[in-house]
C-alpha cells in the first residue's frame, strides 16, 4: 500500500467533510448569528459531539485500534473476527445504558457545560434530541476501526460528510418551516443532527459486509458472558482506562473554556466556535489524516518488531505535517480577516462577530504545528500500547492550560482560550517529541536541517504573498459583494498555494520524496 497515496485519500475526503461543515456552519451562522439560540444549539451540539470525541473516537479507538491491528497480524483473521464481535456486543448494551442516563440527566450536562447560558432551557431539550447520536457514533468507530486496520480508508473518511448534508439540509428547509409553525428554528438543526448519526451508522454496512467483518451482537444474558469473558476484550479495556484518562484531560479543558466562554458574554462561543471550524481544515486534512493512516501500520510494525520501520513511518508523518501545516499556520495569523468574512459575514454576523472570531482564529493559529503535530506524535505510543505516558503530559499541559486562561483571558477575553490551547497543544506536541526520542522509538533520519530551511523559506514567500492580500482589500466590507469576495480568497489562496509549491520545488523539494509503502 502507497502511504503518501492512502494519506492522499483520507485527506481529500477530509476535505469533503470539512468544505460541508463549514457550509453547514455558515447556514447556522447566517440564521442565528451570534445570538442566544446560536448558542444553545452549540452547547447542546457540543455535548454528544464531546462525548463522541471522548468515547468513540478517543479512548475506544485508542484502545481498539492498536489491539486489533496486532491480533490480526500476529493471530490470523478468524481469531480477529471473534474479537470484533465480542467488542461489539459490550459496547452495544454499554451504549443503550449510556443514551438512556444521558437523556435523563440533560439539565445537568447543560448546566456542568455553560451554566451561564441565556437559553438554558432550550439548551436542555436539543440535548435530549441529539444525545443518541453518541451511540450512532461510538459504532461508526467501531466499524472504523476495523476497516482502517483492514487497510479500507475511504468510508470511515467520507462518513462525516452526511452529517453535513443532513445538518445543511435541515438549515435550508427544516428551519424555514418550523418558523412558519410557529416552533423555535434551532430544534430543526437537532433533528438535522440525529439524522446525520443514522445516515452515518447506515453507510458503514455494506462496506462491513465487503470485507467480511460485519459485527455479529449477542442478544441475551449467555451472549453478553461470553463476550465479557473474551482476553481481547478485558485488553480493550484496560487500555481504555488511561486512554479515557487522557482524552478526558483534553475535553475536560474544552468544558472548562467553553464554561468560561458563557461568563465572557453573549457571542464568545459562537465565536469561539466559528475559529474552531476553521482550525479544524488542517487539523483534519492533515494530523487526522496521517494519525488514520499511520496508527494501524505502525501497530503491526510494532507486532512484526520492526524498529526502524516504525522510527521511519514517524519520520514520514513528521516531515509531512512541517511541509503542509506550517503554511496554514502562517494563513492564519497573517489572512485570518479574509477567511472569517468569506465563511461567516453574512446574514445575522456583524461586522464585530467577524472581528471577535478573528481574535480567535489567531489565538488556534500560534498553536496549530503543535495540534496537528499531537496526532502524529502521540500514535507513537499508543501503537505500542502505551497510553500512560501521553495522559500524564496531558494532564499537566492542562493545569499550564487553565494558568495560561488565567492570565490570558481577563486582558484579551474570548481569545485568550484560543490562545491558551494553542500553546498548550504545543507544548504537548514538543513533550511527546522528546519523550519518543529519549526512548529511541524514534530517530530522524538525515536531511533534517536543510529540508526545514526549505520549508521555512517557502512559507515566508506564502506569508508575504496573504498579508499584503489582506492589508490591500476591505474582506469586512465587500459584505454585499459575496461572489467577489468568494473569488478573491479563492484566487489569493490558490495564488499562495501555487507560490508556495514553486518555491520548494525550485528550492529542490520533490513529491517523490514523500513516496513511502507500508
Amino acid at each position: 500500500m502507497n502511504l503518501l497515496r492512502a494519506a492522499s485519500t483520507v485527506s481529500l475526503l477530509t476535505l469533503a467533510s470539512r468544505v460541508t461543515g463549514m457550509v453547514r456552519e455558515t447556514l447556522v451562522a447566517a440564521a442565528f448569528g451570534a445570538s442566544a439560540w446560536g448558542d444553545a444549539y452549540q452547547v447542546a451540539f457540543r455535548i454528544p459531539n464531546l462525548l463522541r470525541r471522548l468515547f468513540a473516537e478517543g479512548a475506544f479507538s485508542q484502545a481498539f485500534v492498536p489491539i486489533l491491528g496486532a491480533a490480526r497480524a500476529r493471530d490470523g483473521d478468524e481469531a480477529t473476527h471473534r474479537l470484533i464481535d465480542a467488542v461489539a456486543t459490550i459496547l452495544f448494551w454499554a451504549l443503550l445504558l449510556t443514551t438512556a442516563i444521558g437523556m435523563i440527566g440533560a439539565p445537568v450536562l447543560v448546566w456542568l457545560l455553560a451554566s451561564g447560558l441565556a437559553e438554558f432551557d432550550g439548551a436542555v431539550v436539543m440535548t435530549r434530541w441529539m444525545f443518541p447520536y453518541i451511540a450512532c457514533m461510538s459504532l461508526v468507530a467501531l466499524s472504523a476501526g476495523i476497516l482502517n486496520t483492514w487497510k479500507r480508508f475511504a468510508v470511515p473518511a467520507a462518513t462525516p460528510v452526511l452529517l453535513n448534508v443532513a445538518v445543511i439540509a435541515a438549515a435550508w428547509l427544516l428551519v424555514p418551516q418550523f418558523r412558519a409553525w410557529g416552533i423555535e428554528p434551532a430544534y430543526a438543526l437537532a433533528t438535522g443532527v440525529m439524522a446525520g448519526g443514522l445516515l452515518q451508522l447506515a453507510v458503514q454496512v455494506p462496506a462491513l459486509v465487503r470485507i467480511g467483518c460485519m459485527p455479529r451482537i449477542g442478544i441475551g444474558p449467555a451472549a453478553l458472558k461470553a463476550a465479557w469473558t473474551h482476553p481481547g476484550v478485558h485488553r480493550v479495556l484496560r487500555q481504555m482506562l488511561p486512554a479515557l484518562l487522557g482524552v478526558s484531560v483534553a475535553q475536560l479543558s474544552l468544558i472548562i473554556n467553553t464554561q468560561i466562554a458563557t461568563h465572557v458574554g453573549v457571542g464568545a462561543v459562537s465565536w469561539l466556535t466559528w475559529a474552531d471550524r476553521l482550525m479544524e481544515f488542517p487539523t483534519g486534512l492533515l494530523g487526522v489524516a496521517l494519525g488514520v493512516v499511520l496508527l494501524p501500520q505502525l501497530s503491526a510494525a510494532q507486532a512484526r518488531d520492526d524498529d526502524a520501520a516504525y522510527s521511519g513511518l514517524l519520520d514520514w508523518g513528521l516531515r509531512l505535517v512541517l511541509l503542509l501545516a506550517l503554511p496554514c499556520a502562517a494563513a492564519l495569523l497573517v489572512f485570518p480577516n479574509a477567511l472569517i468574512s468569506v465563511l461567516y459575514h453574512y446574514g445575522a454576523v456583524t461586522a464585530r462577530d467577524v472581528q471577535q472570531a478573528v481574535w480567535a482564529l489567531m489565538g488556534y493559529g500560534v498553536g496549530l504545528m503543535g495540534l496537528v503535530g499531537v496526532k502524529i506524535l502521540a500514535p507513537g505510543f499508543y501503537a505500542r500500547q502505551d497510553i500512560r505516558t501521553p495522559v500524564r503530559i496531558a494532564v499537566i499541559v492542562l493545569v499550564l492550560t487553565q494558568m495560561m486562561n488565567a492570565v490570558f483571558v481577563p486582558f484579551i477575553g474570548h481569545a485568550g482560550l484560543a490562545l491558551s490551547i494553542g500553546l498548550g497543544a504545543t507544548i504537548n506536541a514538543v513533550w511527546l517529541y522528546v519523550g519518543l526520542r529519549r526512548r529511541g522509538t524514534y530517530v530522524p533520519a538525515p536531511g533534517w536541517a536543510p529540508f526545514a530551511l526549505r520549508v521555512l523559506a517557502a512559507t515566508a514567500v506564502l506569508a508575504a504573498l496573504l498579508w499584503w492580500a489582506g492589508q490591500a482589500i476591505d474582506w469586512v466590507g465587500l459584505g454585499e459583494h459575496r461572489w467577489r469576495r468568494i473569488g478573491l480568497v479563492a484566487a489569493c489562496l490558490g495564488g499562495a498555494a501555487v507560490l508556495y509549491f514553486g518555491t520548494l520545488l525550485a528550492l529542490g523539494i520533490k513529491p517523490r520524496q514523500f513516496l513511502r509503502r507500508g
